[in-house]
């Protein structure tokens, strides 16, 4: 009985891992001096800005996200980074996303196309999640039929 509990947590554990490790989303738009990468949780983006000549970060500089026509000011955080909290990163679907990028005298334009349709964890394809459980519900039903088989063949010795 207890081997019995044991497959089933672990088959209970492997499915909340594999729904944790799912990617985020993610952007990536890049110009001829700079590239841009934006990492999506939740209703925050963390954005890196980095030169391409050298791939060191921008960080002195004023960016502007348009996301689905709507322009948001970014923060800039300690690290070098910039992050954008609003509640259209929650939204489902692709995205056009235009990085505007102020630094100095100098403005570049990055455009690139976020999809949110794998936010929070959650599959591209609904049905894979049902699958995994219909396997542990398979699995599990197995193990239950060998384990009275077993305890049957048992108490006939």
């Amino acid at each position: 009985m207890k081997i019995w509990l044991t497959v089933i947590m672990a088959a209970a554990l492997a499915a909340a891992a594999w729904a944790a490790d799912a990617p985020a989303p993610r952007v990536e738009a890049r110009s001829s001096d700079v590239l841009a990468v934006g990492v999506v949780r939740d209703d925050k983006m963390t954005i890196h800005l980095s030169r391409i000549s050298d791939n060191a970060p921008v960080r002195d500089a004023v960016l502007t996200v348009v996301l689905r026509g709507i322009a948001h000011p970014t923060t800039a955080e300690a690290d070098g980074s910039y992050s954008l909290l609003t509640k259209d990163l929650t939204l489902p679907g692709a995205a056009a996303v235009d990085f505007h990028v102020l630094q100095g005298s100098s403005q570049e334009s990055l455009k690139g196309t976020l999809d949110v349709a794998a936010a929070g964890g959650e599959s591209e394809d609904k049905n894979s999640a049902r699958q995994l459980w219909w396997w542990v519900l398979n699995f599990s039903v197995c193990g239950a039929a060998l384990w009275l088989f077993s305890r049957r063949k048992a108490a006939k010795t």
